[in-house]
C-alpha cells in the first residue's frame, strides 16, 4: 500500500469508524428510502459487488487474463481496497443512523468485518512481516557481534591476561549493551510473531465475513423491491 493509498483509506475509515456510532445524536426514520438515501444506498451496494472483481479476476486465469488488457492486477487491487472503504462509507450514510432493523444491523456489522479484515491483510500483515524481517536482520548482527566480542574477550582470558584486543574485534560496543539490545530484539521479535499469528486467519474472518454480508445484502435489496420505494409515492 503506497504512502497516498493509505493516507486515503485511514482517512475514510476513521471517518467510518466515527459515522457509526452517531446514531447516539442523530437519527433521520425516513432517509434510507428517500431519493437521496435510495441513490446512496445503490452506489454502496453496486461498490460491494464490484469487490467480487478482484477475487475472481485472481482465480480464474481466463478472467483475469481478460481484465489485464485494461487494467493491471495491482491497480485492481487498489480498486478492491477503495471500493470496499467508500462503500462501507457510503452506506451508513444510507442508514441514516436508524439501527432498528436486525437486518440492518447484521449488514453493518458484517460490512464493518469485512472492510476491518481487508485492510489487515492488505496493510497490516504486509507491514507487520517486513518489520519482523528487519529486526531479525539486526538480532542477527548483534548475536554475532557478541560471538565475537565474548570469543575476543575468552581468548584474552585464556591468555593470562594478555594485551587487550583491538577495538575492531570488540567493535568499540560494551557486551552489557549487546545483551540489551538482544533481549529488546528477542522480546520485540516474540511480540510481533504473537500479532501475526493471531491476524493470520484473516483471509478466513474476510471471507465467511463476505458470504454473510453477500446474503444479508441480497436479502435487504429484495426486501426493498418487494416493499416499495418510499420516493416513489
Amino acid at each position: 500500500m503506497s504512502g497516498a493509498e493509505r493516507a486515503i483509506v485511514g482517512l475514510v475509515l476513521t471517518m467510518l469508524l466515527f459515522l457509526v456510532p452517531a446514531f447516539v445524536l442523530h437519527t433521520s426514520q425516513r432517509f434510507a428510502g428517500s431519493l437521496a438515501g435510495f441513490a446512496l444506498g445503490t452506489i454502496a451496494a453496486t461498490l460491494m459487488v464490484s469487490l467480487l472483481i478482484y477475487p475472481l479476476a485472481k482465480r480464474s486465469l481466463g478472467l483475469r487474463s481478460l481484465i489485464t488488457r485494461l487494467i493491471s492486477m495491482r491497480a485492481l487491487l487498489a480498486f478492491h481496497v477503495y471500493a470496499g472503504v467508500f462503500g462501507a462509507f457510503l452506506a451508513i450514510l444510507h442508514t441514516g443512523h436508524k439501527y432498528q432493523s436486525a437486518l440492518g444491523v447484521a449488514l453493518v456489522i458484517s460490512m464493518l468485518v469485512v472492510v476491518v479484515t481487508g485492510l489487515v491483510g492488505r496493510y497490516h500483515l504486509p507491514e507487520t512481516a517486513a518489520e519482523l524481517r528487519e529486526e531479525q536482520a539486526r538480532l542477527a548482527t548483534l548475536r554475532s557481534a557478541y560471538d565475537r566480542t565474548a570469543a575476543a574477550l575468552a581468548n584474552r582470558s585464556a591468555a593470562g591476561n594478555g594485551p587487550l584486543p583491538s577495538a575492531s574485534t570488540l567493535l568499540e560496543v560494551p557486551i552489557l549493551q549487546l545483551v540489551d539490545g538482544i533481549a529488546d530484539l528477542e522480546y520485540a521479535i516474540g511480540s510481533r510473531e504473537g500479532v501475526k499469528r493471531i491476524f493470520t486467519p484473516w483471509i478466513v474472518a474476510h471471507v465467511v465475513a463476505a458470504i454473510v454480508m453477500y446474503f444479508l445484502l441480497s436479502l435487504h435489496v429484495a426486501g426493498e423491491i418487494y416493499y416499495g420505494l418510499r420516493w416513489l409515492s
